[in-house]
């Protein structure tokens, strides 16, 4: 080799190695994100608390961090495509949000840190060995303490204490989350003197018929439990229950909103902000097998007096008063 060549191959890598160690420095972690909604404004006040809480812990978007969203638009069908394709991304952790996202989440990856919200009993759906060891790549935050199922069936009995036969609207789905539901919920309309009975749907398109089966037990109330497709399908719901004068106990916040007289659930605000903690410490090197699934330890007391008027309902002052907010 001619004494010019070796210094321009010297010069080329010596230009070379600096370009390499920058990029190496600039390669930021990557989160991807598994929305159920459609679009990022949808998701805001989801994601809003989800940034601030990795704000809080020094992780600046497209500074030192990198979010990758992608969104199922409520087609859970494509729950398992867009959780590949995050994988493919070679991301560093993937949250997945609700039950559906967090397993097809599971299929993709054995390998990639999982953390999931919105799972009534990860137990129950085989995410986790088990809440204090969840095992494997996955853990995450419930929404569900199963005693506040009693909770909700307590406060619509006093919002309406003429309520004397409760349906307990259902996704049967999850068998051990709806067994689990209604017993909880059945102790507790036994304990005020009421009846409550079980009535299902697995779909949207089983909703007419289950609404033509509430009308035909002349029920008085509905209690409608955690389920994706029953959030999707709330104003739908919320529209129905005014149309007939039955008062509703949701299960989300963002439900009352949507037509439901009131909600009693985990603050999903409080959920998504913590769920920044979980990401932090696995990108500092926490295993998911090492961090305990964490039950909801906030709750709030959503009413919407608006729906009250429709169904000539007078809210009790003792409820608005201990309501965390009020529909204007």
């Amino acid at each position: 080799m001619e004494r010019r060549e070796f210094i321009t191959l010297v010069g080329g890598a010596a230009v070379a190695w600096p370009h390499a160690a920058r990029a190496q420095q600039s390669k930021i972690p990557r989160i991807g994100v598994l929305w159920h909604a459609a679009t990022e404004s949808e998701e805001a006040p989801y994601l809003g608390p989800f940034r601030q809480g990795l704000l809080d812990l020094g992780h600046v978007e497209s500074k030192n961090i990198a979010l990758e969203n992608r969104f199922a638009a409520e087609h859970y069908e494509r729950f398992d495509a867009l959780a590949a394709e995050l994988v493919g991304l070679k991301i560093d952790v993937l949250v997945a949000v609700t039950q559906p996202a967090a397993l097809a989440a599971q299929r993709a990856t054995t390998i990639i840190p999982i953390v999931f919200i919105l799972v009534a009993d990860p137990v129950a759906s085989k995410l986790v060995e088990s809440l204090a060891h969840p095992g494997g790549n996955i853990t995450g935050l419930s929404n569900v303490a199963f005693e506040m199922f009693a909770k909700r069936v307590e406060l619509l009995k006093q919002m309406v204490p003429s309520i004397s036969r409760l349906a307990l609207l259902v996704n049967p789905s999850d068998p051990q989350v709806a067994r689990r539901t209604f017993d909880e919920s059945r102790a507790a309309a036994d304990r005020l003197n009421m009846t409550l009975e079980q009535v299902e749907a697995r779909a949207p398109g089983d909703l007419e018929q289950t609404f033509s089966i509430i009308v035909e037990k002349k029920f008085d109330g509905i209690v409608i439990t955690n389920d994706p497709m029953l959030f999707n399908e709330r104003q739908r719901i919320g529209a129905w229950a005014i149309s007939h004068k039955l008062p509703t106990m949701m299960f989300n916040g963002e439900m009352p909103g949507a037509g439901g007289l009131m909600s009693y659930s985990a603050s999903n605000t409080a959920l998504f902000y913590r769920a920044a903690t979980f990401v932090d410490k696995l990108l500092k090197g926490a295993k998911p097998t090492d961090l305990p699934v964490e039950l909801p330890t906030k709750f709030e007391l959503v009413i919407n007096p608006k729906t009250a008027k429709a169904l000539d309902i007078a809210v009790p002052q003792s409820l608005l008063v201990a309501a965390d907010r009020v529909i204007e």
